[in-house]
């Protein structure tokens, strides 16, 4: 049986990744730092997947296994490995370099000149690109010749709303019924894996965006006004007749600057947001919104779900009026339990919000800055 290795034990990777990979006929190691979740599916081999949507069903997961993604035994895992995903959270993918660079370098010890393809199904623009050149630091120039040759490291979008939750097999998790997970076809080595549910595309930018700043960002500012008003969850939020609208004009917004950008179909896309948000109000999933709207920085940065779909659409010369408020609300964003967020507000603090937000983001067009300042104080 194939083997494939998913770094990243949480819910997407269990509730979402693993669950295809291991549908499609792999023999599942999942790789995480967590022993007692570790412990379990080593010794269960098996958990299951509940979707919880209008359409409710069980899915049960079968022949996995378990490893410590920082013990020794993790090397001969993807060595012997021909697909390895993660779903770590994009911060994670330089401490996790390390371990494939040690498994490439075994497996030329091993004289393997069989194909392995390294896929990160994370929440950001060409993550498996960003995780090549983390391994590739780690390589000598000989090692990068055999993995140009032999290892794979393409793109993706993932897209599938996988709230935490307890449920009382720990192991087994919770998820909605929709998912999407398109893959650059071109960047595969060697035969492109058979898995059910990844669409293979060329145009992966495209997809890439479409995911990130529509459903993203509306999903995040969702987040951000919701908990400014206290309230504790996405499908509480977005039943807000304020909020709603708010977040619906934002998505608009972006998706305008996504068509002008990447020629999309403005009715397909429009019958997109449609879609996206109605996900917001599956009752189903008790979304919290400290859960979405954790690391403001991050979100907050240059090319993420706020800054970057704000200036694409500014530069076509469209209204972002409901993008900067998206923007103004992050920057109200407190949560003790979030060191991202504790930083965010201690910036503000010493410099002002403005000054904060030009440090984050980059921006220097001062009417984009005049129109944050102006939301800001209005919140």
């Amino acid at each position: 049986m194939k083997k494939a290795v998913q770094f990243g034990a949480g819910n997407i990777g269990r509730g979402f990744i693993g669950l295809l990979v291991a549908k499609a006929g792999y023999n599942v190691v999942f790789a995480d730092v967590n022993k007692e979740l570790i412990d379990r599916l080593h010794q269960d081999k098996r958990y299951t997947v509940h979707i919880m949507d209008v359409n409710k069903q069980d899915i049960p997961v079968e022949g996995v296994d378990g490893v410590m993604s920082n013990g020794d035994e993790i090397t001969g895992e993807i060595a012997q490995a021909s697909l390895i995903t993660t779903a770590v959270g994009l911060t994670i993918l330089p401490r996790i370099a390390p371990a494939f660079a040690d498994g490439i370098k075994k497996r030329i010890s091993d004289g393997s000149r069989e194909a392995l393809n390294i896929i990160a199904c994370e929440n950001a623009i060409r993550a498996s690109s960003q995780l090549k050149e983390h391994v590739y630091k780690l390589l000598s120039e000989d090692e990068k010749k055999y993995a140009d040759e032999y290892v794979g490291f393409p793109d993706c979008a993932v897209d599938r709303i996988v709230p935490p939750g307890e449920n009382a097999i720990p192991t087994d998790v919770v998820v909605e019924e929709y998912f999407e997970w398109d893959v650059e076809k071109t960047m595969f080595k060697g035969d492109i894996p058979e898995i059910d549910g990844m669409t293979l595309v060329d145009n992966l930018d495209a997809y890439i965006e479409r995911k990130l700043f529509t459903l993203n960002t509306g999903h995040c500012i969702t987040a951000y006004i919701g908990n400014r008003r206290g309230l504790a969850t996405i499908d509480e939020a977005i039943n807000d007749p304020g909020i709603y609208d708010i977040v619906f004009k934002a998505m608009k917004q972006s998706g305008a600057g996504l068509v002008k950008k990447h020629g999309l179909d403005a009715e397909a896309h429009s019958r997109y947001i449609n879609k996206i948000i109605a996900r917001f109000k599956n009752p189903y999933l008790h979304d919290d919104v400290k859960r979405v709207g954790r690391e403001p920085l991050r979100k907050l940065s240059a090319t993420d779900r706020l800054v970057k779909p704000t200036m694409t659409a500014a530069g076509y010369g469209l209204e972002v009026d409901a993008l900067i408020c998206g923007i103004a609300a992050a920057l109200h964003y407190e949560n003790p339990d979030d060191p991202q967020a504790v930083e965010l507000q201690d910036k503000i603090k010493e410099h002002g919000a403005i000054e904060a937000f030009k440090e984050i983001s980059g921006v220097t067009d001062q009417a984009i800055l005049d129109q944050v300042a102006a939301a800001y104080e209005k919140i």
